[in-house]
């Protein structure tokens, strides 16, 4: 399968919104759009991720909204939103909303969960990983109902962006409903996982290529970069993160993205 043949090829940013002030981070999600980067996402956490694990740290939606006006050609969402911290019904309101006021530009990443933290400390169950996918699951038509009801309606049709790679739950999901579908690992899991999707699609009835393939990358594009686009990636996401938000990564895969049309 070869979705390149007819999807461009994206840099998106993922922005971890830890160990910084806010004012440093909205400039750097306006830098990136300037830099040319196609997507800037946050995270969905309560808690950083890496260093001090009570440093600074800032909520993804409200974040999300901000970022709706100090942006203004850069897609934006989340790289994702965990489904277990607000109501189906709630979120697709909030997206709704967000899409509004960026002018059509959100995605809705979403996925099942997992940092413990998070749970425990604002009061969510934490489940298991399978009950927390069953959530998931549950929730995608809430959510696109919610969506249909809506008034005013989105602005246009809010790509669903899923993340995972769980080979039973995760990629059937993704086959039935997503129009991105985001995994993390090296080439030989993401030529395994993206094997496995095209079998659900088969089982679902979905052209494959319909779904935009994306995976995190580190440093500067090798050789993976080509073989990563022979499986279909088309979306390749550098992050960066408090306090310095370096952009030296998103800035050689820029150059490497426009090298190719060139």
């Amino acid at each position: 399968m070869t979705p390149t043949a007819n999807k461009p090829i994206r840099i998106a940013l993922q922005l971890q919104p830890q160990h910084a002030e806010y004012a440093d981070i909205r400039r750097t999600a306006s830098e990136a759009e300037d830099l040319g980067a196609d997507i800037v996402y946050t995270w969905d956490h309560f808690y950083p991720l890496t260093g001090d694990p009570d440093g600074k740290h800032f909520e993804c939606w409200t974040m999300l909204a901000a970022w709706a006006e100090s942006t203004s050609r850069a897609e934006i969402g989340a790289l994702v939103t965990c489904n277990s911290y607000r109501n189906p019904e709630l979120l697709a309101d909030m997206a709704r909303t967000v899409d509004h006021i960026s002018g059509g530009r959100l995605i809705l990443g979403i996925g099942a969960g997992w940092f413990q933290k998070d749970y425990d400390e604002y009061g969510y169950e934490f489940g298991t990983a399978g009950s927390r996918l069953n959530d998931l699951r549950d929730a995608l038509p809430r959510i696109e109902k919610r969506l249909s009801k809506l008034n005013p309606p989105p602005t246009r049709h809010i790509p669903l962006l899923i993340a995972g790679g769980g080979e039973r739950k995760t990629l059937r999901m993704v086959a039935e409903r997503a129009d991105i579908w985001h995994v993390i690992g090296d080439v030989d899991v993401v030529e395994r996982k993206s094997r496995i999707l095209d079998e659900h699609c088969a089982a679902v009835g979905r052209d494959p290529n319909e779904i935009e393939r994306a995976v995190f990358v580190r440093g500067e594009p090798g050789d993976n970069a080509e073989r990563l686009l022979e499986l279909g990636v088309t979306q390749f996401v550098p992050s960066t993160t408090g306090p310095d938000m370096d952009l030296s990564s998103l800035r050689a895969w820029l150059k490497w993205r426009d090298s190719l049309s060139a």
